[in-house]
């Protein structure tokens, strides 16, 4: 491509950036018009509040914002239209199910979860700040499993990570021949990848024969360095005398800014295919004009930079967890709890989650 075709085609992205930035606010605008006083006060947050901001969370607590129970009808429509303009049609449907299974999980779990237990309305919406041509602004939808922050600046900056979507059950019988997986794509096409790798491959992309117990990275606010999900000192030991994993093993697992596991460069046309497709999962639950805009990104920052990386068992129905990191791009997934049988998946941008790149350009830019 050359440079007058790119330059076209990040034109046509921001253009399209400003459309969907656009579609936010207005949605936005009239779901807060819907809202009483004492809601607006539990709905609005002010951009500022940082800490609040990047309080990002995906299990079932009490967060700032305004739950889905305490809206009318009405207004819970409004706030279902805020959150279709950040998702795909693909996407919006997914995490619409992800809220259903709270219904089968509270079944599964006998009733016996403490009021209010598990609760298909039990979602906030937060907005931060308010839509305007020049200030930031931003909203969140966030509840169990899912975790949707959207920054937005000058109607064209908009960073749509941390992006969070789980599942429990993952899979659930829907009769003889069928059973639900919401999140079937990033479960199989990563056990796919792994199963095509040759022996040297497999020994790289292997970072252990344990799965960590969660998500390495949690639910911190932003990518640091040397994070483990589990930092107490204590419960690694217990970890360690539970599982047999070594300390070499636990240091493996991880993160760091420096990618582990087998690269893309190492992968045959097959391979890549496969993690390309992979990746796409992930993007693709956004509109599709902001995922065009952030594959268009990973291409020119080098989709041969990505590397692949798995720990825990190999076939289904065994606890293990995969990495996926490059410039700027990192996907976490883990399926170890509730005898594998629970998923949890997350996309970021340790360089930009919440804005925090983009926003200290704009406020330069600015002052």
């Amino acid at each position: 491509m050359d440079k007058q075709m790119r330059t076209e085609a990040r034109t046509e992205a921001r253009t399209e950036a400003r459309t969907v930035a656009a579609k936010m606010g207005e949605a936005v605008t009239n779901f807060v018009a819907a809202l009483t006083a004492d809601q607006r006060r539990k709905a609005l947050i002010a951009f500022d509040d940082e800490r609040e901001r990047t309080n990002w969370h995906f299990t079932p607590i009490p967060r700032a914002g305004l739950p889905l129970t305490e809206m009318t009808r009405d207004q819970q429509q409004l706030a279902f239209r805020v959150v279709a303009t950040g998702l795909s049609r693909a996407g919006f449907v997914t995490a619409s199910t992800i809220m259903g299974l709270e219904t089968a999980l509270d079944a599964k779990e006998g009733w016996q979860r403490p009021l209010p237990g598990r609760d298909p309305m039990l979602y906030y919406l937060s907005i931060f700040g308010e839509p305007h041509a020049e200030h930031p602004w931003g909203w969140r939808f966030e509840g169990h499993h899912i975790s949707l922050n959207y920054t937005i600046a000058k109607g064209q900056i908009i960073a749509p990570t941390p992006t969070f979507f789980g599942a429990n059950p993952a899979e659930a019988p829907l009769g003889g021949v069928a059973t639900l997986r919401p999140l079937i794509g990033i479960e199989d096409l990563a056990r796919e990848l792994l199963h095509t790798l040759d022996e040297e491959q497999r020994a790289s992309a292997i970072l252990a024969p344990v799965a960590p117990m969660d998500i390495v990275m949690s639910n911190r606010p932003y990518v640091v360095e040397n994070a483990l999900d589990v930092e107490d000192p204590h419960e690694i030991a217990e970890w360690m005398r539970q599982t047999g994993i070594t300390p070499a093993q636990v240091e493996r697992l991880r993160y760091t800014s420096t990618p582990k596991g087998v690269p893309a460069t190492a992968m045959n046309g097959g391979q890549r295919e496969i993690l390309e497709t992979l990746i796409r999962e992930y993007i693709h639950r956004m509109p599709d004009e902001l995922a065009d805009i952030e594959w268009q990104a990973l291409q020119q920052r080098g989709l041969s930079q990505v590397h692949f990386a798995w720990a825990g068992g190999i076939e289904r129905y065994q606890p293990h967890y995969y990495r996926l990191q490059g410039v700027r791009f990192l996907v976490e997934y883990d399926n170890t709890q509730n005898d594998a049988n629970h998923i949890h998946s997350v996309w970021r941008d340790p360089a930009d989650d919440f804005g925090a790149d983009l926003l200290a350009h704009h406020y330069q830019h600015e002052h």
